[in-house]
């Protein structure tokens, strides 16, 4: 398939997949049901980390959760006590344990108390003309892990560029908070970072599609697979190459619902 071609193959799919319909069966349900910025921040962030399995379990145990932080995570964050800590005693999304949930309550906590945003945790390690997020990325990481008391088990769940890892999830939360257009799927709040430096979240149904599509030759599922898959993505559109994550991961939703 010639670029005219592929180009016009994955816009169609871009126009069947960016719709709001999308969302009610898509992580990104969470954030949306919240509108203060720093609740959509946190719920996305933690709605992006648990987002392997099935994606309606996912939906599930974020929406317990919400209901945990009854529902106004940004003051949970800032004003519990240790009490309200007792009943997420137990808690538990897969690899990701009750343990973990308290160490990001912590660094949510310890972040806003300085901090109005989170969107200044990812880009204060960027430049503007840096031509990726590869930077934010590791900086955040690094970030999170100074954070006093952090366990190395929390860490793990937050991959970095550092490591060559995709970074899945990450990549997909910037996109929820960067990406905007008429469509409305994505959030868009965040300004600072432009959709241009945004690197394709690289999951199993992206990666396989885009195998298949010359979009990916490097053999390994890593940071160098999702730069390449990018930098392809780039040539079809240089200012919002990241739209094609619709194309790709929705043509994997038709035969199957896990993430």
């Amino acid at each position: 398939m010639n670029k005219k071609h592929l180009k016009e193959f994955l816009d169609r799919k871009v126009f069947q997949y960016n719709d709001r319909s999308f969302i009610s069966e898509d992580p990104i349900s969470i954030p949306h049901f919240y509108s203060k910025l720093q609740d959509i921040e946190i719920m996305g962030f933690i709605s992006a980390t648990f987002a392997w399995g099935h994606r309606m379990a996912v939906i599930k145990k974020c929406t317990k959760l919400g209901d945990f932080f009854d529902f106004a995570p940004h003051d949970f964050m800032l004003n519990h006590q240790p009490s309200d800590l007792k009943k997420l005693e137990g808690f538990k999304h897969r690899t990701f344990k009750d343990v973990d949930l308290l160490n990001f309550i912590k660094f949510f906590k310890n972040y806003y108390q300085n901090n109005t945003t989170l969107e200044t945790a990812f880009s204060q390690h960027m430049q503007p003309n840096d031509p990726t997020i590869e930077n934010a990325l590791i900086g955040f990481h690094e970030l999170f892990g100074k954070t006093e008391g952090m366990q190395e088990r929390t860490i793990k769940h937050l991959s970095t560029p550092a490591r060559r890892s995709a970074c899945k999830r990450l990549c997909m939360y910037l996109r929820w908070m960067v990406r905007k257009d008429k469509q409305g799927v994505d959030l868009g709040l965040w300004n600072s970072i432009k959709p241009s430096q945004l690197v394709c979240p690289l999951d199993v149904h992206v990666e396989r599609h885009a195998r298949e599509l010359g979009l990916i030759y490097h053999p390994k599922t890593n940071w160098i697979a999702a730069l390449e898959l990018t930098d392809n993505l780039r040539e079809l559109d240089p200012e919002d190459p990241i739209k094609y994550d619709f194309a790709l991961f929705g043509m994997g939703l038709e035969a199957k619902t896990i993430i």
